[in-house]
């Protein structure tokens, strides 16, 4: 198993559903345990087999140094590769896994949303099968300023690439939707303090008019960075966790 992945394996007679967690963090660093272990866990208590990425991401030295300013680090497409190259190794061993290749999804929160769609969208031509996406409070918008989350974008195009129109609109998940995306389940808060709500609102938007199969959960009080926590997330925005899981056997 690649050192970047952290399995958690439920256990079945039968071949189990299988979700990559992508824990968010700016792109800058990884919340590991709640929107990573703390989700994965969850998952394997629903029969579900949770594997965790630990995907490159530009460091939180790089922004309290200028570090970033001399030296690349790790920017776009370092985590969209290292994405690909997990689901291609869950795919290719989904036999000794006991996984069903028909249901190999794969999860996101923040900017680990935002890198789990721009998967969705890119899947096909990445040549990885893909049969879910579920971007949870999601970065999506790097070119609308009034909701761009800045320090995602200085983090994944760098000081340089973040300046360029071209790369703001590449990374701009709004603008790239298509017939040919997996379902989405999508989710965030409208009082999210960290990314603005109107992010998932294009994405949003934009899966309606290229007639993604989607669903759309927002609520009103919860905020960001709760993953599958109840404590963090309250009454309200947890309700996600028992939709999703109802959504994804409706698949």
């Amino acid at each position: 198993m690649p050192d970047n992945l952290t399995a958690f394996i439920a256990q079945s007679e039968k071949p189990t559903p299988v979700v990559l967690v992508c824990p968010g963090g700016s792109y800058s660093w990884l919340d590991w345990e709640t929107e990573g272990i703390g989700v994965a866990r969850w998952l394997q208590s629903e029969g579900i087999t949770a594997f965790v990425l630990r995907y490159r991401v530009q460091g939180v030295a790089s922004f309290v140094t200028h570090y970033r300013l001399l030296f690349r680090g790790h920017q776009y497409p370092d985590a969209l590769e290292d994405a690909n190259t997990a689901l291609r190794y869950i795919q290719k061993n989904a036999k000794v896994l006991n996984i069903d290749t028909d249901k190999i999804g794969m999860m996101g929160f923040s900017a680990g949303g935002h890198l789990t769609a721009q998967v969705a969208q890119k899947a096909k031509e990445s040549n990885v099968k893909l049969s879910f996406a579920v971007p949870v409070y999601p970065v999506v918008t790097m070119i609308n300023e009034p909701y761009v989350h800045k320090r995602s974008r200085r983090a994944l195009l760098g000081e340089w690439r973040k300046q360029k129109q071209k790369w703001r609109k590449e990374m701009s998940l709004e603008l790239h939707t298509h017939s040919e995306m997996p379902p989405v389940f999508l989710v965030n808060c409208i009082d999210d303090p960290i990314v603005h709500y109107h992010n998932s609102e294009l994405l949003d938007s934009a899966l309606t008019a290229s007639g993604v199969v989607h669903e759309y959960h927002q609520y009103k009080t919860g905020g960001h960075g709760f993953g599958a926590d109840s404590t963090k997330a309250g009454q309200e925005a947890i309700q996600w966790k028992a939709a999703f899981i109802e959504w994804m056997k409706a698949l």
